[in-house]
C-alpha cells in the first residue's frame, strides 16, 4: 500500500472478494464494437459502381452480346487463339530454360561467364521486344540469305536459307523467348540467392557436385521464390504475344482486327478476344496456385485453403451466424 493511500478505502480485489462471498455477481463487461464508418461508404460506393457496371454490360446494345455469342467459336478465332497459345508456350520454354542457364551463369565464379550472363540481360531488357521482333523478322538483311554452318573462321558443311528457316512464326518465337529469358534469369538469380549458402555447403562437405546440388537441394527450395513471378510472366507473355501481329503472325489480336475490318463491328470482336485473353489468364492463374501450394509444403504447416475449402469455410461461418442470431432472438423474446 502506498503511503498517500486512504486506509479506510478497500482494494478493488477485497470488494470483488467481498462480493463474491455475499453471493453477487461482479457486473458484466459491457463490449462496445468500433464502429468503422469509412468501410461502410467504400463499401456503399462500391457496390453502386458494380451495379451500374453490371447494369452497362446487360443493357448496353453496342456490346453485341449476340454477335459475341456468333462469333466466340468462329473457326478463325478458334485458329488464331492455337496460334497464340502456340507462341506462348514456345516462348516460355525457351525463357525459362534460357533463365536458369543464364541464371548460373551469372552466380558463377567463372568472370567470362559471368559477363556474358550480364552482357546478355543488360542487352535484351534494355531494347524494347517490338524492336527485337523486327529485328528478327529482318534478320536475313543481316545475315544474308543462306547461314553457313561449320568450323568458326574455318569451312562450312551446309547452308541453311534464312528466309524459309526463320519464318515470321519462328521469329516471333525468338523474338519472345529470348527476350523473356532476360527476365526470367533474374527471377531465377533472386530464388537461388534466397536459400540459406549453409545447405549448398553442407551438400559439398558430403561431396556433392555443384550441378547435382543445384538440382536436387538448391533449386527445389529456389521454387518458391521462383513460381509466383514466373507465373506472372507467363501471364504476360499471354498477351504480349499480340506484339506478334506486328510482323504478320496471324495470332488473336490480328484475328480480330482482321474481322473487325471485314464485318465493321469493332465492340463485339473485342470482346470476344478479351473473353478468350481472360479464360486462359484464370485458367493460369489456377494453375499457378496449386503449383505454389505444392511447394508450400516444405515450408509451412498449415498450407492455404484451396477455393473450395475457401467456400466451405465460408459457408460454415455463415451458418454458425444464422445460429447465433436465432439464439439471439429467441433469448430476447
Amino acid at each position: 500500500m502506498s503511503e498517500n493511500a486512504d486506509p479506510s478505502e478497500p482494494y478493488a480485489a477485497d470488494a470483488d472478494t467481498a462480493s463474491a462471498a455475499a453471493g453477487t455477481r461482479p457486473a458484466a463487461i459491457r463490449a462496445v464494437p468500433v464502429r468503422r464508418p469509412g468501410r461502410w461508404i467504400a463499401a456503399a460506393v462500391l457496390l453502386v459502381l458494380l451495379v451500374m457496371f453490371g447494369h452497362m454490360l446487360v443493357f448496353n446494345k453496342n456490346f453485341g452480346w449476340d454477335l459475341v455469342k456468333q462469333w466466340l467459336f468462329w473457326h478463325t478465332i478458334v485458329q488464331a487463339v492455337l496460334v497464340t497459345l502456340e507462341l506462348t508456350v514456345y516462348a516460355m520454354l525457351i525463357g525459362i530454360v534460357g533463365g536458369v542457364l543464364l541464371a548460373v551463369m551469372r552466380l558463377s565464379s567463372n568472370p567470362v561467364s559471368s559477363s556474358a550472363a550480364w552482357a546478355y540481360t543488360w542487352f535484351f531488357r534494355g531494347t524494347p521486344v517490338l524492336v527485337q521482333l523486327l529485328f528478327w523478322n529482318n534478320i536475313a538483311a543481316l545475315v544474308g540469305q543462306e547461314v553457313g554452318f561449320g568450323i568458326p573462321f574455318g569451312p562450312e558443311f551446309f547452308h541453311l536459307d534464312t528466309n524459309s528457316t526463320i519464318t515470321r512464326f519462328t521469329a516471333a518465337v525468338l523474338a519472345l523467348g529470348l527476350n523473356e529469358a532476360a527476365y526470367m534469369s533474374e527471377i531465377v538469380r533472386a530464388g537461388i540467392l534466397s536459400v540459406d549458402e549453409g545447405q549448398s555447403e553442407a551438400a559439398a562437405s558430403l561431396g556433392m557436385r555443384r550441378a547435382k546440388i543445384m538440382r536436387r537441394i538448391v533449386l527445389p527450395q529456389a521454387m518458391r521464390v521462383i513460381i509466383p513471378p514466373t507465373g506472372n510472366e507467363t501471364i504476360s507473355m499471354l498477351k504480349t504475344s499480340s506484339l506478334a501481329s506486328v510482323i504478320g503472325v496471324v495470332e488473336l489480336t490480328d484475328a480480330s482486327e482482321s474481322a473487325i475490318h471485314l464485318y465493321f463491328k469493332a465492340i463485339p470482336f473485342y470482346v470476344v478476344a478479351s473473353l478468350w485473353y481472360l479464360f486462359f489468364t484464370t485458367v493460369l492463374s489456377i494453375g499457378q496456385y496449386y503449383i505454389e501450394r505444392r511447394y508450400a509444403r516444405g515450408s509451412s504447416r498449415d498450407l492455404p485453403p484451396t477455393p473450395f475449402q475457401k467456400l466451405m469455410k465460408a459457408n460454415l461461418s455463415l451458418r454458425r451466424r444464422r445460429t447465433s442470431w436465432t439464439d439471439t432472438r429467441e433469448a430476447l423474446r
